[in-house]
């Protein structure tokens, strides 16, 4: 048997959610791209690019057919990344589709727990997910949105 070219998604390790009406697993949604944006409320890349595409990804393709994550994980200004903070940042910068607080580390590191299991190196990361559970796309930094939505669209078409 071949592997697969493709390692499949870690599970969230979130803390609390917001925009959700129940904790979300990826194994529970299968079937669907899913599109993981982790950011810092104070990351000024996440703020000007991640999350208005983030945002417009929601927008623009059927809730059946792509899941939009967001990952809240916070690795330094821990003292101002609160979820009071969190949820006044979500209201002001009307963001609707679900928010997981990354886990923090259980060892003291530095690195939150979902953070440290995909290998990220810091924010706004995009982690693209297929509808098999298979990370497409790793990108740390500004992803370019054309980019982005023509791979969402070859994984729509993928079975």
């Amino acid at each position: 048997m071949i592997d697969e070219p493709f390692p499949l998604a870690p599970p969230l390790s979130v803390s609390q959610w917001f925009n959700a009406p129940q904790p979300l697993a990826l194994d529970a949604l299968r079937g669907r791209v899913v599109v993981l944006h982790a950011f810092q409320m104070l990351c000024p890349g996440c703020v000007a690019h991640g999350i208005p595409q983030a945002k417009e990804v929601h927008r623009q393709f059927a809730r059946e057919d792509v899941a939009v994550i967001g990952l809240h994980t916070v690795f330094e200004h821990h003292e101002a990344m609160t979820p009071v903070a969190l949820a006044a940042f979500l209201h002001e910068y009307r963001i609707a589709f679900p928010v997981g607080v990354d886990t923090p580390a259980d060892d003291g590191g530095e690195l939150p727990t979902t953070m440290r299991a995909y290998g990220m190196r810091g924010t706004p990361t995009l982690v693209l997910i297929d509808r098999r559970g298979r990370i497409r796309l790793h990108a740390f930094g500004r992803a370019e949105d054309l980019a982005v939505g023509a791979l969402i669209g070859r994984l729509l078409v993928e079975r």
